[in-house]
């Protein structure tokens, strides 16, 4: 019988704080998380690699692990690692689409494939993850550039609050982005998540 504790999520740093609060509100005890740093995003060659070392680093502790990631930009080098290493992750191309729900991240994707996405994590680090990374503080100019192919700006809001909306909306404007706003709370990250717990229960009372 396998003695070592629960299991482990190894989860994007901006998933972070609807993950603790998923946790919070199921009474999750035997569920831990590691985040790693949500400015991998912008370097997704990273991505692969740094989720290899968080399973190799934790693989004796634990008796399962599963990652919550999406392909998030890593061209299919994620999907390699996790087949080496014999960890699952949520299915999906993008984080957003654990939140926005598949059909209607596609649907939006579809719509306009030139779209900009805004969670609650990006918008309250925006300047820390976009502003500064890609200089525009400093040369603001550059913003054309970089957004060429982009057109609008889609925020998927996990709460419900009139000045993050409206900070979401400056943004888009800023850009020169049409903007729309959609309400997705947690999306299918809490429903994912309680069958992944409910099923690693399931198989730990049967062992």
């Amino acid at each position: 019988m396998d003695q070592r504790p629960g299991t482990l999520l190894i989860a994007c740093g901006a998933l972070a704080r609807e993950i603790a609060a998923l946790k919070r509100a199921n009474g999750w005890t035997t569920l831990d998380v590691r985040c790693l740093p949500a400015q991998l995003h912008n370097r997704p060659e990273r991505i692969a690699p740094a989720v290899r070392a968080e399973i190799q680093a934790n693989r004796a502790r634990y008796a399962n692990m599963f990652v919550v990631y999406g392909d998030c930009g890593t061209g299919g080098r994620l999907d390699a690692v996790l087949k080496e290493e014999g960890v699952e992750r949520l299915p999906g191309a993008h984080c957003y689409e654990f939140l926005a729900r598949p059909q209607v991240f596609a649907q939006l994707a579809e719509a306009e494939p030139g779209t900009f996405y805004l969670t609650d994590f990006l918008l309250r680090h925006y300047e820390r993850l976009v502003v500064r990374p890609l200089g525009l503080d400093r040369h603001p100019e550059l913003a054309a550039e970089y957004f060429r192919h982009y057109k609008k700006l889609v925020y998927l809001a996990q709460t419900d609050r009139a000045d993050a909306i409206g900070r979401a909306r400056q943004i888009a404007d800023s850009l020169g982005f049409c903007f729309e706003y959609r309400y997705t709370g947690y999306g299918e990250l809490g429903t994912r998540l309680r069958t992944l717990v409910t099923s690693q229960d399931a198989l730990a009372w049967q062992a």
